[in-house]
């Protein structure tokens, strides 16, 4: 189940693109903060060069966007715990991104848009179809 939702939270409003998975949570966080998936599931990535592979608070690097212009970026927050992290790009607060334990293998992934961001939300909710494709077919049946 796909949804977009507007919320307020003590950061303000923020638009929620999220999808329900059949996943394990620990797999599609995995998925999310390794920076060589990445072209596998955001449609706007083409290339990524990144400080760590694994995201971690203060992980730095550049993002290709078509037509192959570099945007810089910075990871702003990490917590494995919470399965949450946020980044700057090009300076400005971008989309954080979180995944929710539903229990018996399911998860749901997020992605928080801010008044900014906003516009990005067709592009998350394409990025949250691969995911669910590509977290279905590492799955064993």
């Amino acid at each position: 189940m796909t949804q977009l939702r507007t919320v307020s939270t003590s950061r303000g409003p923020r638009l929620e693109a999220s999808h329900v998975l059949e996943a394990d949570p620990d797999d599609a966080w995995d998925l999310l903060v390794d920076t060589r998936r990445w072209l596998e599931w955001a449609p706007t990535v083409t290339d990524v060069e990144a400080s760590h592979r694994r995201l971690e608070e203060g992980t730095t690097g550049r993002v290709r966007v078509p037509p192959g212009v570099w945007i810089p970026f910075t990871v702003t927050s990490c917590d494995p715990v919470e399965r949450r992290w946020t980044w700057n790009v090009a300076r400005l607060p971008a989309t954080g991104h979180r995944v929710d334990d539903l229990e018996s293998g399911r998860c749901r992934i997020t992605f928080e848009l801010n008044s900014l961001t906003s516009v990005q939300a067709p592009v998350c909710l394409r990025a949250l179809e691969r995911i669910d494709e590509l977290l279905s077919s590492d799955s064993p049946d």
